[in-house]
């Protein structure tokens, strides 16, 4: 190897070393292992940049010894990719619960318009029976008895009284109700502007680890050669097809047997047509998707809205065994359900991968499956 290109390998193993102190470790995104362990790039961290007994910088050295390293950088990347796709998803469920909330405060601001006009109405007629009575001169039953001409009049403007009595107590009674209604309307209009501004903070912080953690993987990326990056894109190819082999060998495959609903076929025509469309963090399409953009806009086409994040995703809908598993499933990946895709037949998905990639077609078993969920009933 060239000095051109050992001292590129060796920079990028420099960030590789870098980084990892400046994020958590995460499963690996696209590991090739299944389960596998969460990766750190110090658990594999390669011989140090600056040894002179360093592989990389023997021209003569075994190409094993270059795969070592360039693996270490693929596991650092699967890392980084990993928390990216776990902060997405946080920003996603921030981004869901500002639009409820909103949405929330929308309608109690209507209702408290509402509220405030009836209230208003019912003062004004308060306000005119206290003037009839007053015109009245407010004597007392007694005393308009005596000084009546005619007794049966008398009676029936008192029967008259009673029942505007009647009358404005209700509606003494119906102000009050509808002023306490204010108070609860404005109270729980104070409580989601507090949600939401929480909800705001909340995805400022996952949009600036999501910011981050893409940052430092096209750096790493940027540091290697052509060569080398081509040579990191057949590692990860390999490591996928052993992943997926592994899979396939545990006889899954020959037990599944499931054919999709009329809704799975309308979910699945959806995500076939989105394949070569780029990945983007929180897109939701039409151009760009995540991966549960893609899943939760695939079975909305379908008529059958589901949530919008991965993890909403494994909490709420019907869990199923991989063997009924069936085309239009929704495959969910590693144990903390941060990446999904959905099952197309024939040990297949079809998901929007990372940052960097478009929606693809892939083996389901590439990456570590945590469980199937299905997201119709039929």
């Amino acid at each position: 190897m060239g000095r051109g290109r050992r001292s590129a390998l060796a920079a990028a193993v420099t960030v590789v070393c870098a980084v990892t102190v400046l994020g958590a470790p995460g499963t690996a995104f696209a590991s090739a292992q299944q389960p596998t362990p969460r990766p750190t790039a110090t658990a594999s961290a390669p011989p140090s940049a600056s040894s002179p007994s360093s592989a990389s910088d023997d021209p003569a050295s075994p190409p094993d010894a270059l795969d070592k390293e360039l693996e270490a950088v693929r596991t650092k990347l699967d890392t980084l990719y990993h928390d990216a796709a776990v902060a997405t998803e946080a920003y996603n469920a921030a981004e869901e619960k500002s639009k409820k909330q909103s949405a929330e405060i929308v309608d109690l601001a209507r209702k408290i318009v509402a509220g405030q006009k009836k209230l208003d109405r019912l003062k004004d007629r308060a306000g005119a029976a206290a003037r009839a009575q007053y015109r009245t001169g407010g004597l007392p039953p007694q005393a308009q008895l005596l000084l009546s001409d005619d007794p049966q009049s008398f009676l029936d403007g008192a029967g008259r009284v009673l029942e505007g009595e009647h009358a404005t107590n209700g509606l003494i009674q119906e102000m009050t109700r509808t002023q306490q209604d204010l108070e609860q309307y404005a109270d729980a209009a104070d409580d989601r502007w507090e949600q939401l501004e929480a909800g705001r903070k909340e995805k400022a912080r996952a949009k600036k680890r999501i910011q981050q953690r893409i940052k430092e993987a096209e750096k790493l990326q940027t540091k290697l050669e052509k060569r080398q990056r081509e040579r990191l894109a057949q590692l990860e190819k390999q490591a996928a097809r052993r992943a997926q082999t592994a899979w396939l060998d545990t006889g899954v495959l020959k037990k599944i047997r499931g054919k999709a609903s009329a809704a799975g076929r309308d979910a699945v025509k959806f995500a076939t047509a989105q394949i070569g469309k780029p990945y983007e963090w929180g897109a939701e399409g039409p151009k760009t998707f995540d991966c549960s953009g893609l899943t939760s806009r695939a079975w909305a086409a379908a008529g059958r809205p589901v949530p919008r994040t991965s993890q909403e995703q494994w909490k709420r809908l019907r869990h199923v065994d991989i063997k009924d598993m069936r085309p239009g499933d929704l495959i969910i990946y590693f144990d903390d359900a941060s990446h999904v895709a959905m099952y197309v037949g024939d040990g297949m998905i079809i998901h929007a991968p990372r940052p960097g990639r478009t929606v693809t077609l892939a083996g389901a078993g590439e990456m570590p499956i945590l469980g199937v969920v299905r997201p119709d009933e039929g």
